[in-house]
C-alpha cells in the first residue's frame, strides 16, 4: 500500500510566549497545524488552551494587558508583526467561543454580521451567503422562514449553531472552537459536535476542550498543555492509549488537579 501524501501546513506556531501583565500565560510554544485536520486542545483550567486559541487570531490585541512574543505564520505569511489587517485575519480565522452571545438583533442579521462588516450590502448575496452558512450549520431547514425573528428567542442550541454559521458566512479557512459545548446538556454537546464532524472536510479546525471523550471524538491530532506548555502532542488513538510522557498518562488518568 502506497505512503498517503504528506499534509500541507496550514498553521505553524514558534517559540510563542504570551503575559498577561507580569503574569506568563505561554511558555514557548512551538507546534504545526496541518490544513483540514482536526486538533484537540487538552489541559486544566489555566493550562493556556485558550490563550494560545486567542492567539492564534490576534484576539489579545483587544486587552492592552497582554503582552506577545514569537511567531505564528498561517500558509506561511505572519501574523503577528506590524501593519497585519487583523479584521480580515479574523475572517479568516473564525472563533466560537463556550458562551453563544447573540446580537440584539434578528436571526439573519446575526448570521450576516461579518458579511455587513466587510461592506457587502446587497441583499441577495447576503441572504445566499446565510442560507449557505445555516444549511452547514445544520440549522436551515429550522430557520428558513424565521430570520427575521429576534435571536434572543432561540435555544441554547440554536444559539451557538447560528454563532457557527455567523463565523462559516465569511467563509473562513480556519475556526477555532474555545469549548464549544461546556454549557450544554450532553445530547446538545452531540449536536454541535455533529456540526463540528461535517466542518472537517473544509476547514481547519483547533478545538480547545475540557471533554477528554470529545477530543478523542473529534480528534485527528491532540495536544496536552500544562502551565503555559506543550507537553505531548501526535495522533489522538496514540496520546489516548499510549502517551509518552508520564504527565501526560497522569492527566489523562485524573491523576492531576
Amino acid at each position: 500500500m502506497p505512503d498517503r501524501a504528506p499534509l500541507e501546513t496550514k498553521i505553524e506556531v514558534n517559540k510563542l510566549a504570551v503575559w498577561y501583565g507580569s503574569q506568563q500565560a505561554l511558555r514557548g510554544v512551538t507546534f504545526d497545524v496541518a490544513s483540514k485536520t482536526t486538533t484537540a486542545l487538552i489541559g486544566a483550567g489555566g493550562s493556556g488552551k485558550t490563550t494560545l486559541l486567542r492567539a492564534l487570531n490576534r484576539m489579545h490585541d483587544l486587552n492592552p494587558d497582554v503582552r506577545v512574543q514569537g511567531s505564528i505564520k498561517i500558509d506561511g505569511a505572519e501574523i503577528l508583526g506590524h501593519g497585519v489587517d487583523t479584521a480580515r485575519l479574523r475572517r479568516n480565522v473564525g472563533m466560537v467561543f463556550a458562551q453563544a452571545t447573540m446580537l440584539p438583533t434578528s436571526i439573519g442579521d446575526n448570521v450576516m454580521f461579518g458579511l455587513a462588516a466587510q461592506g457587502i450590502r446587497e441583499e441577495r448575496a447576503m441572504r445566499d451567503a446565510a442560507e449557505k452558512a445555516l444549511r452547514r450549520a445544520g440549522l436551515w431547514e429550522k430557520m428558513a422562514d424565521r430570520l427575521d425573528e429576534p435571536a434572543a428567542g432561540l435555544s441554547d442550541v440554536e444559539r451557538q449553531r447560528v454563532c457557527i454559521a455567523r463565523a462559516l458566512a465569511v467563509d473562513p479557512d480556519v475556526l477555532l472552537f474555545d469549548d464549544p459545548t461546556a454549557l450544554m446538556d450532553p445530547i446538545a454537546a452531540l449536536a454541535i459536535e455533529d456540526v463540528i464532524a461535517r466542518l472537517r472536510r473544509d476547514h481547519t479546525l483547533i478545538i480547545a476542550t475540557n471533554d477528554l471523550q470529545q477530543a478523542a471524538r473529534l480528534a485527528d491530532i491532540t495536544v496536552y498543555m500544562a502551565n503555559g506548555e506543550i507537553v505531548e502532542s501526535g495522533d489522538t488513538p496514540l496520546i489516548f492509549n499510549k502517551p509518552g510522557d508520564v504527565r501526560t498518562e497522569a492527566f489523562l488518568a485524573g491523576r492531576t488537579p
